[in-house]
């Protein structure tokens, strides 16, 4: 027992001790360096650390009320750790972001923002998890899609909603899916990998970029068809059309019968 307390006060105790403890405290901010250099990797190459500054900014100002200061949501707003740029551009862009009013869906409207503090919106929440990005420029070109590809997987994958001619249609508990003419391309493939409203996310598991960039092109064909006038009914030809003519004749035959057994009696 005497020999271990000897040692235990040894004279190069002190020293040992002082260098763990400075071997503890640089490896602490080792591992904390790390972690800010992985949170500053996350931001993609096409934004600047000033564009993720002006973005918080801008975050703080309008979003945070609703989604929490540090974007991790709250009971007026989901998280957005995740949601990557792309669905910034989408709800931002379109105009659906900020909300105007709570509803069963945010309702689009003229943009609030520009493009520049878009792009630093989108920015900002990029910074803050990985996401769906913008997309590229190759992928919105609609003269490179397949039209006849496009219309196929849009009936299969899209029409249930939209309706078969792009022009819409009623869901549940006051919900809707919009018409997309007029929608830019960028906003029509964000829509597509993000998912917005009561719409399913189709990653490029399910339609690849290119396939995508096909449909854009079906819906961009179609919305330079125009309309010939008259009743569109849906645009959705003879059938809508059948259905109009068949019911306005057979109320023109009961009106008729009526009004014949009237002047008979």
């Amino acid at each position: 027992m005497k020999a271990l307390s000897q040692q235990r006060r040894h004279p190069l105790a002190a020293v040992a001790l002082l260098l763990l403890g400075l071997l503890l405290t640089g490896g602490l901010y080792a591992a904390a360096t790390s972690v800010n250099e992985a949170q500053a990797s996350n931001v993609p190459d096409a934004y600047s650390a000033s564009d993720v500054e002006e973005g918080e900014r801008l975050f703080v100002a309008n979003c945070a009320t609703c989604h929490g200061i540090n974007a991790v949501g709250s009971d007026a707003g989901p998280s957005l750790v995740g949601a990557g740029a792309a669905a910034v551009d989408f709800q931002v862009g379109t105009g659906r972001m900020p909300m105007q009013m709570s509803g069963p869906q945010a309702q689009e409207k003229p943009a609030q923002f520009n493009d520049e503090q878009t792009m630093q919106l989108a920015a900002y929440v990029a910074s803050l998890g990985a996401g769906p990005s913008v997309p590229e420029d190759e992928y919105l070109d609609a003269s490179e899609g397949d039209i006849s590809r496009g219309g196929e997987l849009f009936r299969i994958n899209c029409a249930m909603c939209h309706n078969a001619a792009a022009a819409g249609g009623a869901l549940t508990e006051g919900k809707f899916a919009p018409a997309l003419a007029g929608v830019e391309s960028k906003h029509i493939y964000e829509a597509m990998v993000t998912g917005p409203q009561n719409m399913p996310e189709f990653n490029d598991s399910n339609i690849p970029a290119d396939d995508k960039r096909d449909i854009i092109a079906f819906l961009k064909n179609n919305e330079s068809q125009g309309v010939p006038g008259g009743f569109a009914l849906g645009s959705l030809g003879p059938v809508s059309e059948g259905l109009l003519i068949w019911t306005l004749g057979l109320v023109l035959l009961i009106g008729s019968m009526v009004w014949l057994t009237s002047r008979s009696s």
